[in-house]
C-alpha cells in the first residue's frame, strides 16, 4: 500500500492506493517492472486502436508525420531528491502528479527535414542571418511563434491535435518509469547522452571512469535517433538539444498542478520550462528533473522542440 498526494499545492488531499485491481491512471508507475511498464504502453495503444509507435499521414503530399509512441496513464514523481548530483532548488518539492489519460509524444524531436515540409506547404521563410541544420538533425532557431505556426499546420494536414508537452508530460515520459537521474541509471557517459565532454556527472564512487576516448566534442547536435531509446521508445529525451514545453516558469515545484495534462495560463509570465539538456550543457543538465528558464520566444541552436498528440 502507497500513500500518494495530490500535486504539491497547500492543502493536498491524501488518496490511498492499493494494489490488486485497480483503474490504469492509479497506478503508481515507479513500481512497476520494465515487463509491466512496456505491457501498459501496449495495452494503452490497443485500448485506442493505434500501434505502440505510429505515424499520421499527411494529407496534402501522401507522407507521414513525426513518428510518435504511446505513454500509458499512471502516477509518478516529479522532481529530483536533494541527494541527486546536478540537483538544483527548482527541482523540489518532488511531488506527485497523476496522467488522467494516455497521450502520444514524439520518439524524437522535430526535425529539419520535418520543419522543411512545413516551410515549402506554407511559405515560411527562415532568417538567412541564422544557422540551420539540415536532414534529421533538430530543428533549432525557431521561436515559439514559428512552432505555434508548425502547429496549426501539422493540425490542418492530420486532422489530429498536435501541440507541445506540459512539463509533467514531458518528464513522465522520458523517465519511463525511473526514478534516477538518467531513464538508464544514476550515471549516464557520452555512449547514451550527447553533453558537453568536459563536463560530465560527477563521479560519487571516486573512480576512475573514462569518458573522452567515447566524447569528441560537438559545435552541433546529433542526427535524431543517434542514442539509444528509453523504454517507451523515446530517443534524445537525454542530450543532443534542449526541449520546449507549454509550462510557464515557476522557480520550484510548489504550483506543479496534480494533473500533468493542466496546461497552465501564461499570463504575464513570459519565461517557459525547457527539458533535456544539449550537447553545448553539462551532464547534470540532461538528468530527467533538470529544468531550465528561457524566454518564450527566445530562440538558440541548441533549443528545438517534440511535440504531444491527443489521442
Amino acid at each position: 500500500m502507497r500513500c500518494l498526494f495530490f500535486g504539491c499545492e497547500d492543502g493536498v488531499n491524501e488518496v490511498v492506493i492499493q494494489s490488486g485491481n485497480v483503474d490504469a491512471a492509479h497506478v503508481y508507475v515507479h513500481d512497476m517492472d520494465a515487463t509491466s511498464l512496456r505491457a501498459a504502453q501496449q495495452q494503452a495503444a490497443q485500448n485506442v486502436g493505434l500501434s505502440v509507435y505510429f505515424s499520421d499521414t499527411l494529407h496534402a503530399s501522401g507522407s507521414k508525420g513525426p513518428e510518435m509512441a504511446v505513454i500509458p496513464t499512471g502516477w509518478f514523481e516529479i522532481g529530483s531528491p536533494e541527494d541527486e548530483p546536478g540537483h538544483d532548488a527548482s527541482e523540489a518539492p518532488q511531488c506527485y502528479v497523476q496522467v488522467t489519460r494516455a497521450y502520444a509524444i514524439g520518439r524524437f524531436t522535430i526535425t529539419a527535414e520535418q520543419w522543411e515540409q512545413f516551410a515549402q506547404a506554407t511559405g515560411f521563410r527562415s532568417q538567412r542571418e541564422l544557422i540551420w541544420p539540415k536532414g534529421r538533425e533538430p530543428i533549432v532557431n525557431v521561436r515559439m511563434s514559428d512552432i505555434v505556426q508548425y502547429i496549426a499546420w501539422l493540425n490542418a494536414e492530420t486532422g489530429q491535435l498536435y501541440r507541445l508537452p506540459t512539463e509533467s508530460e514531458w518528464e513522465y515520459a522520458a523517465r519511463a518509469g525511473t526514478q534516477t537521474a538518467f531513464n538508464m541509471g544514476d550515471l549516464a557517459t557520452c555512449k547514451e547522452v550527447l553533453f558537453k565532454p568536459n563536463l560530465p556527472m560527477p563521479d560519487q564512487n571516486k573512480k576512475s571512469w573514462s569518458f573522452f576516448p567515447q566524447c569528441a566534442a560537438m559545435r552541433w547536435a546529433m542526427e535524431v535517433g543517434s542514442k539509444p531509446a528509453n523504454l517507451w521508445g523515446l530517443h534524445d529525451v537525454h542530450g543532443n538539444v534542449w526541449e520546449i514545453t507549454t509550462t510557464p516558469w515557476q522557480p520550484n515545484h510548489l504550483k506543479t498542478p496534480r494533473d500533468a495534462h493542466q496546461i497552465e495560463p501564461h499570463g504575464k509570465n513570459q519565461r517557459i520550462v525547457i527539458k533535456g539538456g544539449s550537447w553545448f550543457d553539462p551532464a547534470v543538465a540532461a538528468r530527467s528533473a533538470a529544468r531550465w528558464s528561457r524566454l518564450r520566444d527566445e530562440l538558440d541552436v541548441n533549443m528545438g522542440f517534440r511535440l504531444v498528440r491527443e489521442i
